[in-house]
């Protein structure tokens, strides 16, 4: 079975349009098997693992089947953590947003729970609870659950794995038998059947199968890193490796926009590809990519589907995939026709573990990896000016060349005798320098990672810049101070004064930046507005 698009699940207009807010497309397989039986009423057992997207497999289902008029609790959902139950809430309330009426609570212990019986008393129909926390409210005669219809059993193995087994049978055998029973397992232990041969009526048994991973020439590495620093890591990560024709996978449609119009701001060729583009702009960008104008190409995973470009250097994963087999379709883009391809994964906080989830299920090495530094950058062009310099000298056709660097010197002997000592070596390492270095920063070669200075004297130089956008497209300071960051490679503590008037603004900028920002904008837009950068007078 194929997995479905959210449109082909019979889903209400008040669902269908909370789902594209989220900016997905496509449901994942365990959504597109486990939803449809789930919406007849039936009884399930779903087989999936963490970050295979079960929450909307049963939060969708629960929106839509959940009646916000008639009284009680209509839904319990248990998890096996305060952190699962607060997440899956959250997810909930997501799917169910434009369902007028309909309220979700999340209840766990360490919160206080005289706030959560207050809560209690607003009348919530969905319940997400750990099992110690819900007995609890039980035994206070805080829960009443005569109005039950559903019942959901989220990560069964966990729960059972944490000792909440007596929990669980006594928080069963006290809900009303006749109701939909739900369960969710990463796996299927003696326990777990026990639990649905007691507890279930005719369960459908639904699995989420894996795909292995069978792309051998691939180097796959993961990066830990924060989700402010995405943006420089991929610009870095391009550069340092030379890398000419890439992919970037974005889970949602908002980040393939957002991640796309970063990356032109920095001066990349790159271009968005997703579901709400109409079929000829798509068929445009993948020409546009196919005939290598542009080197970038950011997707969502359903928009990538009918990509079939065999010299794919690198594929990017800027956001982890929802399931274990979309990360084996989108590094599968990579290494095609016999070439070498490498696979880049950023990660953050407790996305680690679903990474390695991942790496079970592909049977794959995914070894860790250092976000290269400025000078990794600079060494990386350095080289890469070399292999063209050899190029253009096996070409020929420079006499044209030669006699403007003859001029120079010229020009330098007599205008100052303390100059004499500049050579042809020094003129080609003041070009390597210049091409080499990136834009605005001068490298400190005698030091590593990310260190770098100012060029001389500018701490005290500073640009005003004038631009042509202010109160009119209600600017705030903020947003002018993510623009130029996205922009430029200036830290925000460099930002100097900035000034908003109704139809202008104005800000100060170190020089080097400056003149970094005045070239890198001229496409750039803010609230819909493509704005211009100049330079302005002193104040």
């Amino acid at each position: 079975m194929s997995n479905l698009n959210f449109n082909e699940l019979n889903l209400s207009r008040e669902v269908q349009k909370a789902i594209a807010d989220m900016g997905f497309e496509e449901a994942t397989p365990i959504q597109s098997k486990s939803i449809p039986h789930i919406l007849q009423g039936s009884d399930v057992i779903g087989q999936a693992q963490t970050g295979t997207g079960k929450t909307c497999a049963f939060g969708i289902p629960i929106a839509e089947m959940i009646n916000p008029l008639l009284p009680g609790i209509q839904a319990l959902v248990l998890s096996p953590t305060r952190e699962l139950a607060i997440q899956s809430a959250e997810e909930i309330k997501n799917v169910s947003k434009y369902k007028k009426g309909l309220k979700i609570l999340p209840i766990y212990g360490g919160q206080p729970i005289d706030r959560q019986i207050s809560a209690l008393k607003q009348h919530p129909q969905v319940i997400i609870g750990t099992p110690g926390r819900i007995m609890d409210h039980m035994r206070r005669n805080t829960l009443q659950f005569s109005n039950l219809k559903m019942l959901i059993l989220d990560e069964a193995d966990e729960m059972l794995n944490m000792g909440f087994r007596e929990d669980i049978d006594t928080i069963l055998q006290k809900v009303p038998a006749q109701k939909q029973t739900i369960l969710f397992s990463a796996t299927m232990p003696k326990e777990i059947m026990d639990l649905t041969t007691k507890y279930q009526k005719n369960p459908i048994l639904i699995k989420a199968v894996h795909q292995e991973l069978t792309v051998p020439n691939i180097e796959q590495y993961y990066l830990e890193v924060r989700e402010s620093t995405k943006l420089d890591t991929l610009s870095r990560l391009i550069d340092a490796n030379n890398i000419k024709l890439s992919l970037v996978f974005c889970n949602t449609k908002s980040r393939v926009d957002e991640v796309a119009s970063h990356m032109q701001s920095r001066g990349y060729l790159a271009e968005a590809l997703h579901g709400d583009m109409r079929q000829v702009q798509r068929d445009k960008v993948m020409g546009k990519f196919r005939k290598g104008s542009i080197d970038i190409l950011i997707a969502t995973d359903v928009a990538a589907r009918g990509i079939d470009v065999d010299d794919i250097e690198a594929v990017f994963n800027y956001d982890l995939p929802n399931d274990e087999e979309y990360y084996v379709h989108r590094i599968g883009r990579t290494g095609r026709a016999g070439r070498n391809g490498k696979a880049f994964t950023f990660v953050s906080g407790r996305e680690i573990y679903k990474l390695k989830d991942i790496q079970r299920y592909t049977k794959s090495k995914i070894l860790p990896k250092k976000a290269p530094s400025l000078v990794d950058v600079e060494d990386s062009r350095i080289n890469k000016i070399m292999d063209d310099l050899k190029a253009s000298i096996n070409d020929g056709h420079l006499a044209k060349y030669v006699t403007a660097i003859e001029k120079f010197l010229e020009a330098t002997d007599l205008q100052n005798e303390q100059d004499n000592d500049i050579t042809t070596l020094d003129i080609a390492a003041a070009f390597l320098k210049m091409a080499a270095q990136p834009s605005g920063i001068s490298i400190d070669t005698e030091t590593s990672g990310d260190s770098y200075h100012q060029d001389e004297g500018s701490e005290k130089s500073t640009n005003r810049l004038f631009i042509n956008a202010g109160r009119d497209i209600k600017l705030q300071p903020k947003q002018l101070i993510q623009a130029i960051m996205a922009c430029t490679s200036i830290p925000e503590k460099l930002i100097g004064d900035i000034n908003i008037y109704d139809k202008f603004s104005f800000v100060e900028l170190p020089a080097q930046f400056a003149a970094e920002l005045l070239n890198s904008m001229k496409h750039y837009k803010i609230n819909g507005r493509s704005v211009h950068v100049e330079k302005a007078n002193a104040k």
